[in-house]
């Protein structure tokens, strides 16, 4: 499936590079960033799971459905790091009486190829868009560390996750959504900051052993701060 992935970007990426030299006004461009990614959702000990900063950087094409500009769709392929990091905050569980106290440090990626279909308004240079997203999870590297310590008075425990890619557990296809806003210039240079959520949860709904089933209703919610440019149509 990874493979299939890989190869399904290529020949998007590919389409959009023969469209856009072939038709006039279809502008072919690209796209780096910053995702500040953390989780949505129902979740245990909620707290526990702070913000992460992790890359973007794909291709778009810009496909005009009025002469002047004002309004077109635009398709991207974006390769996305999403995830959260593990505040080190201590909390304590109870079970048949007796307590531990757990702390978890360290961070999870999420490695995504993203596919959104944004619909384009520029007024001006004043852009604002939104639109559906397909994503596929390419894979994960979990680098928690968990400390357990039985109470009142026990031996903390230092563990760490053995499988840390496994990524069996996971539903790898995802539907979701866009929505921003942004400044374009002229000469096709633009800065948009935007907003990408998930609608379905990406731990399979019988895996309640991953974080101890903290995140078997999370979904993956990151705000994106991104600078694009348009090649300039012949």
């Amino acid at each position: 499936m990874k493979k299939s992935a890989f190869l399904v970007a290529s020949l998007l990426a590919t389409a959009a590079v023969s469209s856009a030299q072939a038709q006039d006004g279809i502008r072919l461009g690209f796209r780096a960033g910053a995702n500040y990614s953390n989780l949505a959702g129902n979740i245990n000990h909620e707290d526990t799971y702070n913000n992460k900063v992790g890359f973007l950087g794909g291709v778009m094409l810009n496909v005009p459905v009025t002469s002047d500009g004002f309004f077109s769709v635009q398709p991207e392929v974006l390769y996305s790091q999403k995830g959260f990091e593990n505040k080190p905050t201590e909390y304590t569980t109870t079970i048949a009486g007796i307590g531990n106290t757990q702390k978890r440090e360290g961070k999870v990626n999420y490695n995504y190829l993203d596919v959104p279909i944004l619909l384009k308004i520029n007024a001006g240079g004043f852009v604002a868009e939104a639109g559906p997203q397909y994503s596929y999870l390419l894979s994960a590297n979990n680098e928690t560390k968990v400390t357990n310590t039985p109470q009142p008075n026990g031996t903390p425990r230092v563990t760490e996750d053995q499988n840390k890619t496994d990524v069996s557990g996971f539903n790898r296809n995802e539907l979701g959504y866009v929505a921003g806003v942004g400044y374009q210039a002229e000469n096709g240079l633009s800065l948009n900051l935007r907003y990408n959520g998930a609608l379905s949860d990406f731990v399979k709904s019988d895996n309640s052993t991953y974080f101890n089933g903290d995140l078997k209703n999370a979904r993956h919610s990151a705000f994106q701060l991104s600078l694009g440019y348009l090649i300039p149509s012949k």
